[in-house]
């Protein structure tokens, strides 16, 4: 293990953890790709399972030693391992890391998002069966598509839930946040790496999505909104949820050329859940019985 203890949060070494914004590391050896920073062992280990290429670990003698730490260290290979104590860590990232440890990553190059969905995400609903059915038929295809939605927090709960009611893919609409920004991996807990996911351009997403075989169901307050448990919803063969922007919804075009507008019946006079709490509630509804 190449470890390089750090006493000094200038020391030039861990500029990366220290002084680049997201836009910068996500543009670090432009034209060629970036670099994200993922937090924790918990979002470091998915990554790592999702095939990501760890560059370097920075991590707080606090934690060092810990089984966790330990074993989690042991599969990122001879990359370097920057030690620091806790108080530098803080100086370094201006905040306690609860966790103790980062490590940065190649940012992965995304696939085309016509290319994403030409995969066959069929699942059959009898767990037993396999996903590669090709008769879809007897399948269900469940993605979701974010347009515009740009807190982190958002995006990262928006995954979290996609991963836990088994979405297919997530399509993120140009403009809404990078999933790969740290608050967004800490708060999906890393499941943006157990999910198919790419973004995808602006210009009628629901054109789009329809010539590859997808229904589109926008969650939208507008007069001939059907609920979301209405039958047909659960009978599509493939399904893209599309979810809008925290403060204005999804665009009129959007809500416009969608095959369905839902809702999510309420009571109480709430006309709306935020973003992340709607999918939530989305999720589970379009997946019940197709969960394994």
């Amino acid at each position: 293990m190449n470890i390089i203890d750090i006493t000094d949060p200038r020391d030039t070494s861990i500029d990366i953890y220290a002084s680049l914004t997201e836009p910068q590391l996500r543009h670090y050896r432009d034209p060629d790709g970036g670099i994200f920073i993922a937090e924790s062992c918990k979002v470091i280990g998915r990554a790592l399972d999702g095939g990501m290429k760890p560059e370097s670990v920075l991590v707080s003698r606090a934690v060092f030693g810990k089984a966790e730490v330990t074993a989690l260290l042991a599969r990122v290979g001879e990359v370097p391992v920057y030690r620091a104590s806790s108080e530098v860590m803080e100086s370094i990232t201006g905040y306690h890391l609860t966790g103790g440890i980062l490590c940065s990553m190649t940012r992965p190059e995304l696939p085309d998002a016509e290319d994403l969905l030409k995969r066959d995400f069929a699942r059959s609903e009898s767990a037993a069966e396999s996903r590669s059915v090709p008769d879809l038929s007897s399948t269900r295809s469940r993605i979701a598509v974010l347009e515009n939605i740009v807190n982190p927090t958002n995006v990262g709960a928006v995954f979290r839930s996609a991963a836990a009611f088994n979405i297919d893919a997530v399509l993120l609409v140009e403009g809404s946040c990078d999933p790969l920004e740290r608050r967004a991996m800490r708060v999906a807990m890393g499941t943006m790496f157990q999910l198919p996911w790419t973004f995808i351009g602006s210009a009628d997403v629901c054109g789009t999505l329809r010539s590859l075989g997808y229904k589109t169901a926008a969650l939208a307050l507008v007069d001939d909104s059907i609920p979301l448990d209405t039958p047909v919803l659960k009978e599509e063969p493939r399904l893209a949820v599309l979810i809008g922007n925290e403060g204005n919804g999804l665009t009129h075009e959007t809500i416009e050329n969608a095959d369905y507008k839902v809702i999510i019946p309420m009571s109480h006079d709430v006309d709306s859940l935020n973003a992340a709490a709607a999918s939530a509630v989305a999720f589970w509804e379009l997946t019940r019985g197709m969960i394994s």
